[in-house]
């Protein structure tokens, strides 16, 4: 596999506008994106760049050293944003796998993108890979911002055969939690694109369904740390609190 990191990121963010930019520690966050990238990408040969919604987000990029591309930014979503942005960095098609590495988890353990990668590779019918993270926290389960996978173990690795924002799997045995980080085979991020969105999606708001619905095969590699995401101000003082006790 030849894959290429993208990293989405839009200023127009429901709870936290402007949050790209948001100050963690001396630096923005999309800077922390790119950090963890380079991270995971030590001693390969992974391009990483930004699909960036506005110009500033393009220039904080730039200013970290990153290739960074200005996409539309009324696009519906992170998905339809590095596609639109492969196409302007790659479009001979070079790169057969794409990872949708979200702009907002800047406490992510790097070797979750390697995490994903290698499912991907375990399973050749797999067209998109993502994480899973266990937990028997009764909450999580009864959460619904908390995305339950339903997942079915082939060894180190899962098939999902769902996702919910319900409490599932019924019964004993550890909830799923799904870890919104994506790699897609080239060919299954345009079939992806190019559909509308489903039934199931629209009705769970979760697009991940979307390529269940098209008769996609998703594998899941399983990691024990469950990223936070930075929605809220006060996810953003968890992430600046996270990096303070590192002193990075």
């Amino acid at each position: 596999m030849k894959p290429i990191l993208i990293i989405p990121a839009r200023m127009a963010a429901t709870r936290l506008p402007g949050k790209p930019l948001a100050d963690i520690g001396g630096k923005p966050m999309i800077a922390r994106m790119i950090d963890l990238a380079r991270q995971a990408a030590a001693g390969r040969d992974w391009p990483i760049a930004v699909a960036a919604g506005e110009a500033e987000i393009v220039a904080a990029a730039r200013a970290e050293g990153a290739e960074a591309v200005l996409t539309d930014p009324d696009l519906p979503s992170g998905t339809d944003r590095i596609h639109a942005a492969l196409g302007e960095l790659d479009p001979h098609g070079r790169f057969d796998v794409v990872v949708n590495l979200q702009g907002d988890t800047p406490t992510m353990d790097p070797g979750a993108i390697t995490a994903a990668l290698e499912a991907l590779a375990a399973d050749p019918e797999a067209g998109i890979a993502t994480l899973i993270s266990p937990s028997s926290d009764a909450g999580d389960r009864e959460n619904p911002n908390v995305v339950k996978a339903i997942p079915s173990f082939r060894g180190a690795f899962a098939r999902c055969l769902y996702f919910t924002r319900a409490d599932a799997p019924f019964g004993q045995g550890p909830v799923w939690r799904h870890v919104g980080l994506y790699a897609y085979r080239r060919a299954a991020l345009e079939a992806f694109v190019a559909a509308p969105p489903s039934p199931l999606e629209l009705r769970e708001k979760l697009e991940q369904l979307r390529a269940l619905e098209l008769g996609m095969t998703i594998v899941a590699g399983v990691v024990d740390e469950f990223p936070k995401g930075v929605d809220t101000p006060a996810d953003l003082e968890t992430a600046r609190a996270w990096f303070a006790e590192r002193e990075l």
